[in-house]
């Protein structure tokens, strides 16, 4: 039967037959036996096979499941040619752009940073090139890109895209529906969502695209362990109900923040669980992240805790604003992470 995602996200990828458990079990093997479905540890694993079932169906695609968000964007990197251009947005996640400088230092590709919110500049920037890569809100800006009209621009002039959609989750977008060819996430945070595991997954929709980045995670060995794929998969049963309570904790921070007195400007898209406030100054910004009692000074996403941190703080946000902090808000109560950053900003 069709399934609506919240309850796709609960039942799928679970044994079927009669006397067989609830969930799937934790697979620990690096070897199979001869002549079954599966040949050797770095290539299949059926723990991982029920963790993409319920990713894929989500993102209405097929997944597979990588070490880390990181090996999954690499992956996609990884299927270049030697010396191809890639279009990203010139704030986007910091672990891509550290990636696209550390290839474009030894000529493995050409990275072109623009705002991707800027159709035209997009267009410009994608003629010639061999990918184009989108992250739709930014992080951590939450920027919002016109994702079909982009992607219509680009496959006009035969570019492929790969959107990154951890912030939004398919909860909340499914880019392949919008013409995307490759969405990648990190499941660290919220597909996973509790803070204890490294993953990351890419989803698509063509033949091509999957069998090139099954070859990848092969060859790089960017696999992920059982157990790993076991609590990510755990953390996808709860994924709607996670993403609906943070988004409504961040949206009424978003509000309360804007009519603060020491806050700037805040950042945020409408919906998500991520937001960023300006504080004026590296001081200022500091001093609140050092202040709160509640939320978490850390860096990540997506958990159900809140996480606080000033983004510039990085050597890779240099060009952010410095009293830029970023919110990944979780499922406390949304009066006391208010009263947490009232006394801080206080």
């Amino acid at each position: 039967m069709d399934m609506r995602p919240e309850t796709a996200a609960v039942h799928l990828g679970r044994p079927e037959q009669p006397g067989d458990p609830v969930n799937p079990p934790i697979v620990l093997t690096s070897t199979y036996r001869a002549e079954g479905a599966y040949t050797y540890g770095r290539d299949g694993n059926p723990t991982w096979e029920a963790f993409e079932e319920v990713i894929g169906a989500l993102e209405g695609g097929t997944a597979l499941a990588f070490a880390s968000g990181l090996a999954a964007i690499s992956a996609v990197i990884e299927t270049l040619p030697a010396g191809a251009a890639v279009v990203a947005d010139s704030s986007c996640y910091s672990g891509t752009r550290r990636l696209l400088h550390d290839l474009s230092t030894r000529g493995r590709v050409q990275p072109r940073l623009v705002d991707t919110t800027d159709r035209e500049a997009v267009r410009s920037a994608v003629e010639g090139a061999a990918l184009l890569w989108l992250e739709s809100p930014t992080n951590p800006l939450c920027r919002v890109v016109d994702i079909a009209s982009v992607v219509a621009d680009a496959h006009a002039l035969g570019v492929p895209v790969a959107a990154d959609n951890t912030l939004a989750t398919p909860m909340l977008q499914r880019p392949l529906s919008l013409g995307v060819d490759v969405v990648v996430h990190s499941a660290t945070k919220q597909i996973s969502g509790h803070s204890d595991v490294l993953m990351g997954v890419t989803v698509t929709a063509d033949d091509g695209w999957l069998e090139q980045l099954r070859t990848r995670r092969g060859l790089h060995g960017a696999v992920p362990g059982p157990f790993e794929v076991f609590l990510a998969l755990r953390g996808v049963r709860t994924l709607p109900l996670r993403v609906e309570r943070s988004g409504a904790s961040a949206l009424e921070l978003a509000e309360r923040l804007r009519a603060h007195p020491a806050v700037r400007e805040v950042h945020y898209p409408g919906f998500a669980a991520v937001l960023s406030f300006d504080v004026g100054t590296q001081e200022a910004a500091d001093k609140v992240c050092g202040a709160v009692r509640l939320m978490c000074p850390a860096t990540s996403l997506g958990g159900v805790e809140t996480l606080i941190e000033r983004r510039a703080r990085w050597s890779m946000e240099g060009h952010l604003p410095p009293g830029l902090i970023r919110l990944s808000v979780g499922l406390e109560h949304v009066d006391d992470l208010w009263e947490d950053l009232t006394q801080a900003l206080a």
